[in-house]
């Protein structure tokens, strides 16, 4: 939980007591509080101060607690807002959350809920700031290459932005295949030195006697096989960027001087009898971890720190949510106009097939199996049928006799292999189970997913949490967990 201990908090309560017990415990959490006891007194001091936070309690003395929200709707919308009400009926709290609260409370409560209420909510509200930042700055499907609308792949982008105006050394990390030549070439590209050579070098696929001349350059007779003197990629990108990909890759004995160049911005070809000034901009890149490179010894730590002085990740595919298919439309498109071919786009079973897909080789992955499609098939549309046999087996839902499948217990849904997304053993229950059930399990799993959060459970599910609080309370009517499906 993101701790804002320095939160200014209006509470609006008229029954002195409690407004003493709530006030006594948030401070007590780091909070400061300020007590007013009507609704007229609540939109006074919103007019006067900014609050962190408005804990709201709906019966009031001279008005009712949604006639404030209303006041200030529009005017403070982006102050979060917690309702208390004594009503066991949660129709009011609802019509409250229409209004614009993030949330409610139910009378008695006690203070472990209510500072539990209180810091959910404001970390709601920080992430909601969050992502509308992100959101503004990059607007677009598309960046430098990149596709992506997800809220990962538009933190990139602004990370991207960012690191491109300075010349400070940048580590790109992430699995094979999410793109971190592509990242490189963005960086290059957003930056002044985008008229400039961008040149890319792989240390993993050099030999490890090669690899210096590579990249510092040789003098003719320098050793066996150098006929002629040879430019190295740190000469030829001077002026621009130089890429090092697979970086952890590189021979322990030659990172001594990839430490010295990127000190001094020297080199000195193989051979050469002194070093040469370069001004080039260094991007480096692995998919292994470059921390546990270092703790094995196989990478130098100085070295490391040199280099991880601007470290930008880029996410796997499974985590980019929503990208899958923008993505698939977009290679789509591009092999389709290649092989001339006349794609339109994918049925509903194939896009649940690539959607389901894990996709281990991310990004890179999805695009040799659109490209397959295109060259083996003529279209329009992309049946399921038509998907590589890699593709299906990757995408096969577990069935109910295999360790992944849906189980019943005391507490509700377990065997989901991926909590985090709520939707692992879903398919399990689509031909047997009923619509409540499939719904109970995705939002179980979810809550679940989130430490029994159900703010934080409903703004990943799109719903508000008063739609949970009302199919839990109809759970608790039926009774029992959700029946196990075979």
């Amino acid at each position: 939980m993101i701790v804002r201990s320095d939160a200014n908090i209006l509470l609006v309560e008229d029954t002195l007591s409690l407004a003493l017990v709530y006030e006594n415990a948030l401070i007590a959490a780091g909070y400061r509080v300020t007590i007013v006891e009507d609704g007229a007194a609540a939109l006074d001091a919103l007019s006067t101060k900014n609050y962190g936070l408005m804990l709201l309690d709906l019966q009031l003395p001279d008005m009712d607690g949604t006639a404030v929200l209303e006041q200030i709707k529009g005017t403070s919308r982006e102050l979060p807002v917690i309702v208390a009400t004594s009503d066991a009926s949660i129709n009011r709290a609802i019509q409250a959350m229409q209004l614009g609260a993030l949330d409610y409370i139910v009378k008695p409560f006690s203070e472990e809920r209510l500072l539990t209420t209180v810091g959910h909510t404001l970390e709601r509200a920080i992430l909601r700031k969050t992502v509308a930042t992100i959101e503004n700055e990059i607007p677009t499907e598309s960046f430098q290459g990149f596709v992506g609308e997800s809220l990962p792949m538009k933190a990139v982008f602004r990370a991207i932005k960012h690191v491109s105006r300075s010349k400070a050394t940048v580590f790109v990390t992430g699995e094979s295949g999410t793109g971190k030549e592509v990242a490189a070439e963005s960086i290059h590209r957003e930056g002044p030195r985008t008229d400039k050579p961008f040149v890319a070098l792989n240390c993993a696929a050099i030999p490890r006697d090669l690899i210096e001349s590579e990249l510092f350059g040789h003098k003719k007779g320098s050793f066996t096989g150098a006929i002629a003197d040879r430019e190295g990629a740190a000469k030829r990108a001077n002026g621009g960027t130089l890429f090092l990909d697979e970086v952890c890759e590189m021979d322990i004995n030659l990172q001594t001087k990839l430490l010295r160049f990127l000190q001094t911005e020297k080199i000195q070809a193989v051979g050469a009898p002194r070093e040469e000034r370069v001004d080039v901009r260094v991007i480096c890149a692995t998919n292994r971890d470059p921390a546990a490179e270092v703790e094995a010894g196989r990478f130098r730590e100085d070295l490391f720190y040199r280099l991880n002085v601007i470290p930008v990740n880029l996410p796997p595919l499974r985590d980019r949510n929503g990208d899958v298919m923008l993505l698939a439309q977009h290679f789509l498109e591009k092999y389709s106009e290649e092989e001339n071919k006349a794609f339109e786009g994918f049925d509903a079973e194939s896009d649940t097939m690539l959607r389901l897909q894990k996709w281990p080789g991310n990004v890179r992955e999805l695009q040799n199996v659109i490209r397959n499609i295109t060259v083996m098939h003529t279209g329009p549309i992309v049946t399921a049928g038509m998907l590589p046999e890699q593709a299906l087996i990757s995408a096969t839902p577990p069935t109910l006799s295999s360790p992944t499948a849906v189980q019943s217990t005391p507490h509700g849904i377990a065997g989901l292999t991926a909590p985090s997304s709520g939707l692992e053993g879903l398919p399990a229950l689509l031909k047997e189970g009923s619509l409540d059930d499939i719904e109970r399990m995705l939002i179980e799993g979810r809550i679940a997913a989130h430490m029994n959060s159900i703010p934080k459970a409903a703004e990943s599910l799109g719903v508000s949490p008063s739609t949970i609080y009302r199919k839990k309370e109809k759970w608790e009517e039926r009774k029992g967990p959700v029946q196990e499906v075979g």
